[in-house]
């Protein structure tokens, strides 16, 4: 089935209020900007962000959060030289943030998106993370229970899709993309462009399968190119 291309606009335009949204990224690889930013113009409320920070600047997450619409960020790395806006949301209590070790956090979307219950790991045992959470015994091993995480919507950055919605990333935009898009009940790609013929089945990364819509990289309203 061919997936529909659309401008930013147009993809987020059904978002709801109170959404758990994924968004993957490692700083600026990876990153659905265009697509936060649509987010961010239809003044939605009360999201649940699960990413690996909050966004940099005042732009793409930063800005959902400059702009109250993040009520809960789930994060590995929230406080880099330009994320003054998380540390303001937290500080003054507008904003709940969730630390996660970034490798749990990965193995948690991880197991989401596999129908896991959860994922077990050893990190953060005997530690203030470990409070509240369950400890399983494992052949006499004990490993901390992170619960799965799945999301209402995926924000996902690749380099090229088929009009099948098969993706393939380059080079560092393989971080928590590839494992976010399977976690989601809708997962929306923002891509460079897309390929007419296909691919090669073998150099698929991403199955179009997990794949809803498409935005292609254009002009500041992501008009396709």
């Amino acid at each position: 089935m061919r997936k529909p291309v659309l401008t930013a606009k147009e993809a987020v335009a059904d978002i709801a209020d109170g959404a758990v949204l994924l968004a993957g990224g490692f700083a600026g690889a990876g990153y659905p900007m265009l697509l936060f930013e649509a987010l961010a113009d239809r003044g939605v409320r009360g999201l649940t962000l699960v990413c690996l920070n909050g966004g940099q600047g005042e732009v793409g997450a930063a800005r959902l959060v400059r702009d109250g619409a993040v009520d809960t960020l789930v994060c590995s790395y929230p406080l880099g030289p330009a994320d003054h806006v998380v540390r303001e949301a937290v500080e003054s209590g507008r904003m709940r943030m969730d630390l996660v070790p970034q490798g749990t956090l990965a193995e948690a979307i991880r197991a989401g998106g596999a129908g896991l219950g959860g994922a077990l790991t050893r990190t953060g045992l005997g530690t203030r993370f470990a409070e509240g959470r369950d400890v399983v015994l494992v052949r006499g091993v004990e490993y901390l229970l992170e619960p799965a995480i799945r999301g209402d919507v995926a924000f996902i950055r690749a380099h090229e899709a088929d009009p099948w919605g098969n993706l393939r990333y380059r080079h560092a935009q393989q971080n928590f993309n590839p494992f976010m898009a399977t976690a989601a009940k809708l997962t929306i790609a923002h891509v460079d462009r897309v390929v007419g013929d296909g691919f090669e089945p073998a150099s698929v990364h991403t199955p179009g399968v997990f794949v809803q819509r498409i935005v292609v990289e254009g002009d500041p309203d992501g008009h396709p190119a």
